[in-house]
């Protein structure tokens, strides 16, 4: 190739790359997307998490439990308690605790989970039932007996006349007060003093709440149903919704749902009970006979500790007279073998024999190997040949029966020649 037609090549090869990067600049435009990879691990696995991290950036204290055990070392003035979780499975002890927590000054917001059934005449809340807090379907409300379609009719407001050191309660919702053309019917509404605009939250408009004693001295309503109940009882507070739903996750920034949280909990040390799970078996036992479970683990110890004595007599001693010198020299040779090898038994007796022939012949240590044999062969009468078959070093790996027997027979016949 000439020196032009490489010149002509590298021409060719810039200007094809000029082009190429003239065209990407035209055409490529840098782009930033965001993916989507939904909710964090922690949000998934608990879906009031953020309602937890919104009250803590108010400056509220929270806790969030899994359970009601430790209720009774719980303080109540100052605190409130927000049952999350499903209380099917409350003990009645449990809710006679949870009373006994309110009445001593305790909150405790708490949602409505059975419909009240009228041929029963009750729920099967242990909890709302004695309130006479009602739980009714919106659409079965011109069924149900003294009910009317607006609310709850003929309560009055006696929340500036109510002293309680719990949250502040929720004001009525003053019909005056609102428009005759109810811009958004299916949110609940909570008028308060000096506000011109209610608060607006979005609970399920399927479920209406009835106070059937006339308990209730504050109530939040939708247009045609009530979602929100504050009951005194004792010098606490009982605040009764008929969802919980509004707190999760994905409805928390919904309206003025976050602000109510706030709201029914300020200006208090909140715990959240994700599982309103009755006590184990174990902690009620702890709780009520710990003298019987000490007694038992006692019990158990001393059971496991008879068991585990000897069974039937003990093997006598054996007798000393018995032993004869043969066993313990076997005894000794078994030790030896297991320990050093049957190099080692070999050496004792080839020594035995050299200490033997130096007492039969003065000097004999200091003669060559070879003439030692010459003289062990004249004092043996053996051949040399099978003295120096037993006389010579065995090698350190261990020997099979056979050759050990052989080669301390050899021994033996020769020592017992001197």
């Amino acid at each position: 190739m000439t020196r032009t037609t490489r010149a002509l090549l590298v021409v060719l090869l810039l200007a094809v790359l000029s082009g190429l990067g003239y065209y990407l600049v035209q055409n490529l435009h840098p782009q930033t997307r965001t993916l989507e990879l939904g909710p964090a691990p922690e949000a998934r696995a608990n879906p009031y998490l953020a309602a937890e991290r919104y009250l803590r950036g108010r400056g509220l204290s929270v806790n969030s439990v899994r359970s009601l055990e430790g209720l009774d070392q719980m303080p109540s003035k100052g605190h409130t308690l927000v049952l999350l979780g499903s209380r099917n499975s409350i003990t009645p002890g449990q809710n006679r605790q949870l009373m006994s927590w309110v009445e001593q000054g305790g909150s405790l917001i708490v949602t409505a989970e059975h419909l009240w059934d009228d041929k029963t005449g009750k729920s099967g809340d242990p909890l709302l039932d004695p309130l006479g807090v009602r739980q009714y379907l919106s659409k079965d409300l011109d069924k149900a007996p003294g009910i009317g379609t607006d609310g709850d009719k003929g309560q009055t407001q006696d929340a500036e006349g109510a002293d309680t050191d719990a949250a502040p309660p929720a004001e009525t919702d003053d019909p005056t007060r609102a428009s005759a053309d109810d811009a958004y019917p299916d949110l609940t509404k909570l008028y308060l003093d000096n506000e011109q605009a209610p608060a607006y939250f979005g609970f399920d408009t399927e479920y209406h709440l009835f106070d059937s004693k006339n308990l209730a001295y504050a109530w939040a309503n939708s247009h045609d149903t009530t979602h929100l109940l504050q009951l005194q009882q004792g010098e606490g507070l009982i605040t009764v919704l008929t969802d919980n739903w509004i707190w999760q996750n994905d409805k928390l920034d919904e309206y003025d749902n976050a602000w109510l949280l706030w709201y029914l909990t300020q200006d208090s040390a909140v715990t959240l009970v994700y599982r309103a799970d009755s006590d184990s078996l174990l902690s009620l036992l702890l709780r009520n006979y710990p003298q019987a479970l000490l007694a038992g683990a006692l019990l158990l110890a001393l059971v496991l500790w008879r068991v585990s004595l000897r069974q039937g007599p003990l093997q006598p001693v054996p007798s000393r007279a018995r032993r004869q010198l043969v066993e313990h020299l076997r005894a000794s040779a078994d030790f030896l073998l297991r320990q050093r090898g049957h190099a080692a038994l070999l050496q004792g007796l080839q020594r035995d024999i050299l200490r033997r022939a130096r007492q039969r012949q003065p000097g004999f240590e200091r003669l060559p190997i070879a003439e030692q044999w010459q003289h062990l062969g004249r004092m043996t009468r053996l051949p040399v040949g099978a003295i120096s078959q037993a006389m010579r070093p065995h090698p350190k790996q261990r020997m099979s029966a056979a050759d050990f027997t052989r080669q301390v027979a050899h021994l033996q016949t020769l020592r017992n020649a001197l």
